[in-house]
């Protein structure tokens, strides 16, 4: 149910991540390597051709005054996004909902676009859940989203192993990760190992001790984990390290998330960077920025990307998922990035348009603005 993958090339991509050994930070720099497209399309803050336009809006530096990213605030959202956007596809976390919090607003302004005739989707790189388990949540905070424009990064990682059939292989999945994983595998029948499984499990570090590992394990997976340990790393390095061939895939490398609507909190980028640095491998990354998921829904609904709009919170996830794959981009304030950081010389993934949330899709627009 996917388009077929022609290649998998992997490209570089530094993300910096600092993880010490008691609190998982290993200061280390993660290229990643993209899963799906042909030719692979791996985010990089090198300006490319897709979003030339976007970096060239940037004021010229003077003795005066710093050089910053020239992003054009939301102003007339008919004018400026909806009249040429056909289809919505919203991150979650920070974009619908802060932690397990929904930002006030947001079940009115979905509605405007289904009157108004706008298709959506939501597309997350929280591999904690599976699409079924989106659904519930979508369900619990009153939004009836149906669960076929649901997509997770859980569901991004099942379906990369089934279009490289896996499963015709004979070996298991090392899960680092949470019930979101083990689900989507459950559903295309691939054995796995680890996850929940593991959460309570130490090794024998006395003399002599060690970790004896499934030598029949052909991939790792890491997702975000809430109760990743030593016994999940050692199990994981000692897979990806010794048993040929072993695959290392992650679902994202998001360096933050909102687990809580008090604070951010670390995020996949963590987990991730622990197991590259003890086994010098490069991750494959099946989610955002990842073109898997765009390409699914360009070919199956047969859509055009320059009437598709993606609309979230990060810049090098969100943004750049936009910005790489042909799609008009939108940043909200109502997740991680701050407009000082948007609009910071340093920043070079520009949005076509920002606002504070999604909310101001249906704001007034001032006469005089209008008549302008």
């Amino acid at each position: 149910f996917f388009c077929s993958i022609e290649s998998i090339a992997n490209s570089k991509n530094n993300v910096t991540m600092k993880l010490s050994l008691a609190a998982l930070a290993v200061a280390a720099t993660v290229p990643m390597a993209s899963a799906f497209g042909t030719p692979a399309r791996a985010p990089t803050f090198v300006p490319s051709a897709a979003r030339s336009a976007s970096l060239s809006r940037r004021t010229s530096p003077s003795s005066s005054q710093l050089p910053m990213a020239n992003v054009l605030r939301l102003s007339d959202p008919n004018e400026d996004l909806l009249n040429g956007v056909d289809v919505f596809i919203f991150d979650c976390d920070g974009v619908i909902w802060r932690g397990d919090s929904l930002i006030p607003g947001i079940p009115e302004t979905l509605a405007k676009l289904r009157a108004a005739g706008k298709k959506m989707y939501f597309v997350t790189n929280n591999s904690t859940k599976s699409r079924a388990g989106y659904k519930k949540k979508f369900d619990s905070l009153g939004l009836d989203i149906p669960a076929e424009e649901i997509f997770s990064s859980s569901f991004a990682a099942a379906a990369y192993l089934e279009q490289t059939n896996f499963k015709e292989t004979g070996k298991k999945v090392y899960i680092i990760g949470e019930v979101g994983i083990c689900e989507e595998l459950d559903l295309i029948d691939v054995p796995w190992i680890g996850g929940p499984q593991d959460s309570d499990k130490q090794p024998d570090m006395g003399p002599g001790g060690m970790l004896h590992h499934d030598k029949d394990v052909g991939a790792v997976i890491v997702g975000f984990d809430r109760n990743v340990n030593y016994y999940k790393i050692q199990s994981a390095q000692l897979c990806i390290n010794e048993n040929e061939g072993c695959e290392f895939i992650a679902t994202n490398l998001d360096a933050v998330t909102h687990l809580t609507d008090a604070q951010e909190w670390a995020g996949n980028g963590s987990m991730v960077g622990a197991i590259k640095g003890c086994t010098g491998k490069e991750p494959i990354v099946v989610g955002k920025p990842s073109p898997l998921m765009i390409d699914y829904l360009a070919n199956k609904l047969n859509l055009d990307k320059s009437r598709i709009c993606m609309v979230g919170d990060r810049l090098d996830t969100d943004v750049l998922f936009g910005t790489d794959n042909g799609l008009k981009t939108l940043l909200v304030l109502s997740g991680v990035t701050s407009e000082e950081k948007l609009l910071s010389q340093e920043n070079i993934i520009t949005p076509d348009f920002y606002t504070d949330t999604i909310n101001d899709f249906f704001m007034e627009v001032p006469a005089a603005s209008k008549e302008s």
